[in-house]
């Protein structure tokens, strides 16, 4: 299933789409990176993303939010393409008005593909504000199951425009 992409969305709840971006990082043999949250009780794991700050390029917040979350600095990867138009997914209504404060219904994402140019011990998930519990490289055939259920739609949008 495919979403329309260029019409600005509204939620149900009245509630505005945090802006934030997601990044498909390829390692030498065409496998992505995943990490399983710490505050995730599902056995889902996802692609590095987070919320761009307030005068932040997308680009630049890619970035910032892969090597926070990842440890891989801008100089080990090299971006290969970007989604041309924004992404959303809603939260589930039990976290509607409770997960960022309350303020969300959902995000609106700024999607990039890039190569990583390091190795395996360059990925330093013990950050100093960790998010992961565990990572590993996955086939891109797996990302959408291995998703949970309400970033599924999205993760097969983004897959079918930078991955294909």
């Amino acid at each position: 299933m495919t979403h329309d992409t260029t019409t600005p969305r509204t939620h149900p709840s009245g509630l505005p789409y945090r802006p934030g971006v997601g990044v498909l990082l390829f390692n030498e043999h065409g496998k992505v990176f995943v990490g399983q949250r710490l505050d995730s009780t599902l056995e889902a794991w996802q692609m590095p993303q987070g919320g761009i700050d307030k005068g932040e390029e997308p680009l630049t917040a890619a970035l910032r939010e892969l090597e926070e979350e990842t440890g891989i600095p801008p100089h080990l990867v090299e971006v290969i393409a970007e989604t041309p138009d924004w992404h959303h997914y809603d939260l589930p209504a039990d976290m509607v008005g409770v997960l960022w404060k309350g303020r969300y219904a959902g995000q609106r994402q700024k999607w990039y593909s890039m190569r990583f140019l390091g190795q395996d011990s360059d990925v330093a998930i013990a950050t100093a504000h960790p998010e992961f519990k565990a990572w590993r490289w996955a086939s891109v055939d797996g990302l959408v199951d291995l998703a949970v259920p309400f970033k599924r739609d999205l993760y097969i949008d983004i897959i079918r425009i930078l991955a294909a």
